[in-house]
């Protein structure tokens, strides 16, 4: 049917235009979003159960001096408590301390290791992605005991080779020494902690467009313009990722310091995790251990915005 006669048969009313379906794309509308949040209710019943509800009650019990014996309203005592303490400062330096050389190590070896590798054929590529993330899939403990030791005094491959090849005339208590024992955890800490970082930038490499490469190529521009002007603009949202995940795992670190230190010796591989640990289970004081679990959210969220403002600036 010509358009000309559409007009004419609607004129006369012999075409009868079906009515607009707007009502019935607004239910269908509000249906589809009805399914989409009772998909959603399971998961947000368990965020809400056991983060949010646990967030707001150690906010709560902060402000009280909760022990298995009492609790009574204390106000901002904790936290006036908080920077009088000693061992909390020592926790919080040693903190600053593992996140500030953990984070760059692992994203800087991470980025190098997977522009080395990540040309590399198939096998090879997926041999080194094994080799590096084998750490992160095996357990925690049976990782720790195998660095326990290679930290031996008396036993530890550390010192053996060292003696051997003459640089020390005495056995080095790696675990022992405070002047050594935080670089200790920190380099287990930075083993630990690269696999899964190499095996994203592996992937990110992989996906950057190799048109702009090879055309930056073809104008003369050297592997490290490459790298730096198409690459790494290319990868910059991997490596927030990769900055925030790092950030949070070295703040949070504990096991290491439970299966090795316990904090010691003279609280010189103390942190603000296993302190918090301390005060709660052992000392049992619930409202301090909260206390402390709040300014560590707090410090956490400060340098996970700070790495937000400096990667989208870039």
């Amino acid at each position: 049917m010509s358009v000309a006669l559409f007009c004419k048969l609607k004129e006369k009313g012999e075409v009868k235009v079906a009515k607009s379906t707007q009502p019935r794309s607004k239910v269908l509308a509000r249906q589809e979003t009805f399914t989409a949040y009772m998909f959603l209710i399971p998961s947000l019943f368990f965020f809400i159960t056991f983060v949010i509800v646990p967030m707001v009650m150690c906010v709560f019990n902060s402000f009280f001096d909760y022990t298995s014996t009492s609790f009574n309203f204390i106000g901002f005592g904790n936290y006036v408590r908080m920077f009088q303490d000693e061992i909390f400062m020592r926790a919080l330096k040693n903190t600053i301390l593992i996140v500030v050389v953990s984070v760059p190590a692992v994203v800087i070896f991470s980025l190098w290791v997977a522009s080395a590798i990540y040309k590399m054929s198939n096998f090879a590529l997926s041999f080194y992605r094994c080799v590096f993330y084998l750490p992160v899939v095996t357990g925690s403990v049976a990782v720790t005991v195998v660095w326990k030791w290679m930290f031996n005094k008396y036993t530890g491959l550390f010192n053996y080779v060292l003696n051997s090849a003459g640089l020390i005339e005495e056995n080095i208590s790696w675990l022992g020494d405070e002047r050594f024992a935080i670089w200790c955890i920190i380099i287990i800490l930075f083993t630990t902690s690269i696999g899964q970082p190499i095996v994203l930038y592996v992937s990110a490499l992989g996906n950057v467009d190799k048109t702009l490469v090879e055309a930056a190529q073809v104008d003369g521009a050297t592997d490290l313009q490459t790298f730096w002007k198409i690459k790494w603009p290319s990868i910059m949202p991997t490596t927030l990722y990769v900055l925030v995940i790092t950030t949070i795992n070295s703040f949070q670190c504990f096991a290491l310091i439970e299966l090795l230190t316990s904090g010691g010796p003279n609280n010189s591989t103390q942190t603000i995790m296993y302190y918090i640990y301390y005060v709660v289970f052992k000392l049992d004081q619930f409202g301090y251990g909260n206390a402390m679990g709040v300014i560590l959210a707090i410090i956490i969220a400060l340098f996970s915005a700070l790495q937000f403002k400096l990667g989208s600036e870039n």
